[in-house]
């Protein structure tokens, strides 16, 4: 393992990796231990008690962060004529049936959220190998293939983001910026665990949520208090 430097070792002695915290004390640790001079990512990772083998035991879905992400997110829309517009009228970035020619033609991928009418799936499909692997591939159950391209450009402008277990059977989401204020950071962690929760699969046996921790870009890992955060998802 590399040796961490001195800036780390020192924020990461605020925390305690033999008890867990809860949503409160979370929060602020994050914001401690975020000594970054540009405004660091948090992500949450959860390791659950599923095998994502068995396709009725992945968990995929999507929630808007009430606070929002932190990032000014870049959207591309795949449609044509009236709907590429409607698109660009709600606040998409780029629209229009020339994306697919750009991306294949030109590597073109400068834009974080792809969205797709079904009409043009047969076009981008033929991508799946360039968009897949950055995860930027529109997909029914995330939301991105819709005929209702205004409301998807709306919610991912707003914060929606995606959740889906890898082959570890660990969701990785990224919950908001260290510059955000504790409550913020705190409302943005219970929507997302009140949807992953909610998510359990029926044929998913035994403790659910095996672990969940939070970090800065550059901090330590803060470990939760895993009780709390499965009552979420009864509200």
């Amino acid at each position: 393992m590399p040796k961490r430097g001195k800036k780390y070792q020192e924020v990461a002695k605020l925390v305690d990796k033999n008890q867990t915290y809860n949503l409160t004390e979370a929060a602020s640790l994050l914001k401690k231990t975020a000594t970054a001079k540009f405004d660091e990512t948090i992500e949450l990772h959860a390791r659950l008690g599923v095998d994502s083998r068995h396709a009725d035991q992945q968990v995929r879905g999507t929630v808007i962060l009430p606070n929002g992400t932190g990032q000014n997110v870049r959207v591309a829309v795949f449609a044509k004529g009236a709907k590429a517009q409607e698109a660009l009228d709600a606040g998409a970035d780029f629209a229009g049936e020339e994306l697919a020619d750009k991306v294949q033609n030109e590597n073109w991928l400068d834009f974080d959220v792809a969205i797709a009418t079904p009409d043009m799936m047969g076009v981008v499909g033929k991508m799946g190998r360039v968009l897949g692997p950055r995860g930027l591939m529109p997909n029914p159950k995330a939301g991105t293939v819709t005929m209702d391209v205004a409301q998807a450009v709306k919610d991912a402008k707003a914060g929606k983001v995606e959740y889906r277990t890898d082959k570890q059977n660990i969701v990785h989401v990224l919950v908001g910026k260290a510059s955000f204020s504790e409550e913020a950071i705190a409302g943005n962690i219970e929507a997302l665990m009140a949807a992953l929760v909610k998510a359990k699969p029926a044929s998913s046996k035994g403790r659910y949520l095996k672990s969940v921790t939070v970090a800065c870009t550059m901090g330590p890992g803060i470990p939760l208090e895993t009780a709390p955060l499965m009552e979420l998802g009864k509200k």
